[in-house]
Order: C-alpha cells, then structure tokens, then sequence
C-alpha cells in the first residue's frame, strides 16, 4: 500500500546539526530522542545517532522508551530523565538503564547494579532535589559505587536574558563542587547556542536544536538544518465554481473557478487544525493556500493553474521556502508541538538522495 504521508528524515543534516553541536558546547552528546525523537521516529533518529562520534548515550522521558531504546540500541548508555514507579526500577537497571534520583528513598531503593544521575533542581521547579538536598543524596549514591551523573535543566537559557541560567548554573556549580566527579550535564540546546562550552560539565543535552531549530535570536549561532520533510499525496482533484464553499462550517467560497486538490494529511496526522485559513503548501515548489478548515484526514488546496494529477506529492513542511516554524506560527503553537504531534500513520523514512514523484495516474471522475 501506498503512504499518503511520509516524513522523510535526513541523516546527514541530523548528523551535521549533532557535530556543530557537540563542537559548540565542547563535550559529547547526551541526545534526548523522547517523544518518538521529537517526531522524528525513535528507530530511525537512534539509529543514526548511535553511531555518531560525538553522541555519548540517548536519553527519554517515559520507561517504555527506554525499554523500545534498550531493543534497538543494546550497550548504548540510555538515561530515563523522568522518575519511574517503584516497580519500573529492577526490570530497568536490568536493562542497564540510567536512572534518575532525587530523594535518599529513591537513592536507597535502587538494586546494587544500577546506575544512577542525580537530578538536582536549581530553578525549573519541576523536579529533583533542591541543592541542599542533592550533596547529601549524591554522597549516598556515592558511597553505594551508584553515582553515574548529575543533572539539571536550565528555565530560561532560550531566552534573551541569561541572568536568571546563571543563577541555576551557579548552584549547580555548588553541587557539583561537594561531590566526587561525575558526569554532570546542564545544557540544553539553548544553553549551547546561548553559552557555549561551560567548564566543568562533560555532556550537553540538545534537544530541538538537534533536529535542526533554534530560538530566533540564536539563529546562526552554529548551522543547523531541518532534519525533517513532511510530503503528502494528492488523493483527489476537482473544480470549485463560484461561490460554493471548501471543508466543514463554509469558512472559504470560492470567488472564481479554482481547482483543488484534496491532500491525504490532516489533524490526526498532526498538522495543527488551528493554522486553518493561515496555511500554505508547496506544490510543484509553489506556495499554495490551504482551503477551509483542515480535517481530519485531509486538507484541500487551491492548485488552480498548475497540471496537479492524484499521486503528485506535495510539500507540507521541509527545509527551504516551507518549513515548521512557518506552520507552528500559524497555529499559534511552538515548534515542538507541531513536530511531536507527527501521528503513527505518517511513514517516517530515511531520506538518502533526491526525492522522486510516483509515476503519474489518471484523474479521478470529477465529482
């Protein structure tokens, strides 16, 4: 069967985004591929970085990521870096999953083969242990030989104003100082645009970053592609005729003869149903508006004047004239959300040369 969608995943440009990273911030690499790799596909994204020079370990949020990553990748360092339940700890150190720790519960429940990073808070306010808290859990992990790494996670290092990163660098500093040495890791992909290499810390955690994004004001700051082109088949051409509406609720009449092609991508394959009547697609390396209200399976096109047929593809987001952040700001959204919401139904696939449009089909009667 034929992919109405595909998420096409550039391995080069995620391997070019990783080494400018890892150069920028003077250490390797702890990858975050939460989030089926920020949408990108677990699989692939962890395929690839696996055997990067520059990554050290992969990290994810939720422990049946870490067991699918322990399957693909065995012997890759794999941090957890959200708390697991208490029963989640044995069968993942068995995996020999990292493990967070914030508490001397948490420190003290852990089975003597574990491996463990400290998470320590200095201002997220989400999780870890306050700094005065984290010396002694450290120690205690210390002395049980389980103290692999200590973390934290910067509030505000994406942000124009970086007083406020330094004050949780600080304290981080102050933790790190009382503890034997460690891995220790803060930066995200905002604090290594924003920083650079921080002394005293042996990892960095980009996250969007490696996948080809960077706040506004940091743009530029190392070269960084977008890993990911999203296409989707035409399913469907046919006329509108003057006056009569395009998708649900008549939002869009049509003032002229227009062609529209019908698109097989919608809201369920995570294109925000909120850019309706701002978005745009490529086709034929034109940009053409979006009609109406997106669906859920589909979205209709205004494709007049162009030799469009059922089986073209057309570009939803890539890396040139379209990209995510354009559809991330028509739906009023960040482009984290629009990247992760890329559904299961869209084929991911490793992108290795030009791309080739299928052979041509005939039209569909016009309804």
């Amino acid at each position: 069967m034929h992919s109405r969608a595909q998420a096409l995943i550039s391995e080069s440009a995620l391997g070019d985004n990783l080494t400018a990273l890892a150069r920028r911030a003077g250490t390797r690499l702890l990858l975050p591929v939460k989030a089926d790799a920020y949408g990108h596909g677990l699989e692939l994204v962890s395929r690839v970085a696996a055997r990067h020079p520059d990554v050290w370990g992969l990290a994810v949020a939720v422990p049946r990521e870490a067991v699918a990553l322990a399957a693909l990748n065995p012997g890759k360092p794999i941090l957890l870096l959200t708390p697991p339940t208490p029963e989640e700890v044995g069968p993942l150190a068995d995996l020999g999953v990292r493990l967070p720790v914030a508490s001397l519960a948490e420190a003290d429940a852990l089975p003597a083969h574990a491996r463990a990073h400290l998470k320590v808070n200095t201002g997220m306010n989400r999780l870890g242990a306050r700094p005065e808290e984290a010396v002694e859990i450290g120690l205690r992990l210390a002395e049980r030989g389980l103290l692999e790494g200590v973390y934290t996670h910067f509030a505000t290092a994406d942000e124009p104003e970086l007083s406020f990163a330094r004050e949780q660098l600080a304290r981080f500093g102050h933790v790190l100082a009382a503890l034997p040495p460690v891995l220790a890791h803060a930066a995200n992909g905002g604090g290594i645009l924003s920083f650079g290499e921080l002394p005293g810390l042996s990892l960095a955690r980009p996250g969007l970053a490696s996948y080809g994004f960077a706040p506004a004001h940091l743009r530029g700051v190392v070269p960084l592609t977008p890993v990911m082109t999203l296409q989707a088949r035409v399913t469907h051409v046919h006329p509108v005729h003057p006056g009569e509406s395009v998708s649900y609720g008549g939002l869009w009449r049509a003032g002229r003869e227009t062609t529209v092609a019908t698109v097989g991508i919608g809201y369920a394959d995570g294109y925000p149903r909120n850019a309706t009547g701002k978005a745009s697609v490529l086709v034929q390396g034109e940009r053409r508006p979006v009609l109406g209200r997106i669906c859920m399976d589909q979205m209709m096109v205004d494709v007049t004047d162009l030799d469009v047929r059922v089986g073209d593809w057309v570009e939803v987001w890539g890396r040139g004239n379209m990209t995510v952040t354009d559809v991330a700001g028509w739906a009023d959204t960040v482009e984290y959300e629009v990247l992760t919401g890329v559904g299961p139904r869209v084929e991911r696939l490793v992108e290795t040369g030009a791309r080739q449009d299928p052979p041509r089909t005939p039209l569909r009667s016009k309804e």
